[in-house]
């Protein structure tokens, strides 16, 4: 049975993870094993489907890290799809609302404390009918904090009965902003916004979680987030790509120099 992450947030715990745009099991199993904490298959802008989806969250399993998934939008079949498949938390983009919130606490919850349709048939091979039990506490409800209403009304989402974590994007956060899309750090309304989520989940007694990369994740971490990515699929396989090149090139061209 997949581990309960939210148990390690309580604890104050920085959890680490990678970020899959790529539509591959073999890519999603190869970086799972990296000894990440969480991966998460971006269904928003990745490009899997959602069988290449499902195979990608088992070879995920592979690993014991946990299962996630950022749905296409807070819409109740994708999301109880993805719940069925094993997905362990689901990260819900474009919430603007604590009604927005509200919606998506109940998408992922069984009755009585949402409307979850009972199925679980993939994530019952895995699990066992006991995840049925448990499944209310262990998966993690994540909204987005990417738009200026989202921003505006960060504190009643945070205080939402059933929400875990609270999501910075920061690309279409400093958008809203006014702000080039990007990491924006030292820039008063983006520090601005970081310190706002991160005081209304303290106020929640929730987490918060954010893409970000390896240089900036001490000071995400610093900052109170405690669901840090760390690296893309497809970050890491350009950068890999490109460095081996370049150190090919560099090595031929040492090489012929001194012939």
């Amino acid at each position: 049975m997949a581990a309960n992450i939210k148990e390690r947030w309580r604890n104050g715990e920085v959890t680490l993870g990678a970020w899959l745009m790529v539509p591959s099991p073999l890519s999603a199993e190869i970086i799972s094993r990296s000894g990440f904490d969480w991966v998460l298959v971006d269904m928003q802008h990745g490009c899997m489907d959602y069988e290449t989806a499902v195979d990608m969250i088992r070879a995920i399993d592979l690993s014991g890290a946990v299962p996630m998934v950022r749905v296409p939008w807070n819409e109740p079949g994708i999301i109880g799809r993805m719940l069925d498949a094993g997905a362990m938390a689901i990260v819900a983009p474009m919430i603007d609302s604590a009604e927005d919130a509200r919606r998506l606490v109940q998408a992922c919850r069984y009755p009585p404390a949402g409307r979850r349709s009972l199925g679980p048939v993939r994530v019952g091979a895995r699990d066992g009918m006991g995840y049925v039990a448990t499944a209310n506490e262990r998966v993690c409800v994540i909204p987005m904090i990417e738009t200026a209403a989202a921003l505006e009304a960060v504190e009643e989402i945070a205080a939402v009965e059933g929400v875990d974590a609270l999501f910075v994007g920061p690309f279409d956060l400093s958008l809203a902003l006014g702000l080039p899309p990007g990491d924006n750090d030292g820039k008063p309304p983006f520090d601005a916004a970081i310190g706002r989520v991160n005081a209304a989940a303290r106020a929640g007694g929730i987490a918060t979680a954010v893409l970000s990369t390896q240089a900036l994740a001490p000071l995400r971490a610093s900052q109170g987030f405690r669901m840090i990515s760390v690296i893309t699929d497809s970050q890491a396989l350009a950068m890999a790509a490109a460095q081996g090149l370049a150190a090919a090139r560099a090595e031929i061209e040492r090489s012929t120099a001194s012939a």
